[in-house]
């Protein structure tokens, strides 16, 4: 019996290895730990060995034409994806989220995307040609939130004690009750625990909804996270789905794409505090990433005959990522054994 194109056991199989890898990631990151460089490295090579597995899989299950397409849309999904993770970095800058609770925003934004994407291939390409405009709109966010970490560059470690004067705070907080202070790795505290904070922190501008559950900036970060994601897949979902019209094969390489690159987003961080201009050449390409969006969008809607392709974008990351690294070497106090003591 066919589902989706393919027999039900290869579908089971798919989501045994979707749920696996996602509790084996949970179990592995259980504690709220900064992620160092090698264990970084180790992950990314972990997802991409997962993914080849897969491959091998439908391979003999299938012939090789079903895993060619698998491997071509994986790959593009991941080539497509990797503006994200500097997005990403902008906004956990933007919330000033301690390192050692990015793991678990990242864990349940890869949830959410997980489902999104399910979303976007079931209703088609088709969805996409209504997004030129949100697209424009989100490439002028990224810009700002690249004005933003040119701004902040000096202090991004510091922490925000209180959110109240937060933009996304102010944007919400009208509407439901959002904690102006994080919490742990809570994502939502009850009225005990915020009245617990208060005694301890009683200047904080709160404004109760009388919810029984209320948010905390954590959440409110994930949130952001999550718009980001669906912006990129305006972009990434309609490429995949030009590879390959079988529902499995676009879904199963997005989704094993999407969940290697939050650790390649760990192995950038880990990076950023040994070359001191790694950042500023992400700043950089935050400005390159906005105006590629919103280029490409004016494009879409006003058939301009001019776009950034996605081999100009990736060639644009590797040059100023790779001068970012050579100017750390050879003119930043950082030299290059110190990378190697990582290893």
């Amino acid at each position: 019996m066919q589902h989706l194109g393919f027999p039900l056991h290869t579908i089971i199989i798919f989501i045994i290895f979707v749920v696996a890898a996602l509790f084996v990631d949970l179990v592995g990151h259980k504690n709220d730990k900064i992620m160092s460089l090698k264990s970084a490295s180790l992950w990314s090579i972990f997802w991409v060995l997962v993914s080849v597995v897969f491959g091998v899989f439908l391979y003999y299950e299938h012939g090789g034409e079903m895993a060619k397409l698998f491997f071509a849309g994986y790959i593009l999904e991941k080539s497509l994806s990797v503006d994200n993770l500097f997005v990403i970095m902008a906004i956990f800058t933007w919330f000033k989220i301690p390192q050692n609770y990015r793991h678990k925003v990242l864990y349940f934004g890869i949830l959410g995307a997980i489902v999104f994407r399910l979303i976007f291939v079931a209703i088609g390409s088709g969805l996409f040609m209504l997004g030129s405009w949100m697209q424009i709109i989100f490439g002028l966010v990224v810009l700002y939130s690249a004005i933003l970490m040119l701004k902040n560059n000096d202090s991004d470690d510091d922490e925000i004690e209180d959110y109240s004067n937060h933009l996304a705070y102010k944007f919400v907080y009208k509407y439901f009750s959002v904690f102006p202070k994080i919490v742990g790795h809570s994502f939502f505290i009850n009225k005990n625990t915020v009245q617990s904070e208060l005694n301890k922190n009683p200047n904080l501008n709160f404004l109760n909804k009388k919810t029984w559950l209320i948010a905390t900036p954590l959440f409110l970060c994930l949130c952001v996270i999550e718009v980001s994601d669906v912006m990129f897949a305006f972009d990434s979902v309609p490429a995949v789905i030009a590879v390959s019209q079988e529902p499995l094969i676009i879904y199963s390489a997005m989704i094993f794409a999407i969940l290697g690159l939050r650790a390649m987003y760990f192995v950038l961080e880990a990076l950023k505090k040994y070359l001191v201009y790694l950042e500023k050449s992400v700043i950089v390409l935050l400005f390159f990433i906005g105006f590629k969006i919103i280029i490409n969008a004016l494009n879409a809607m006003f058939d301009l005959e001019f776009e950034i392709s996605s081999t100009i974008s990736l060639i644009a990351i590797f040059t100023i990522l790779g001068l970012g690294v050579l100017a750390s070497v050879f003119v930043g106090k950082n030299k290059i054994f110190l990378i190697c003591n990582l290893l």
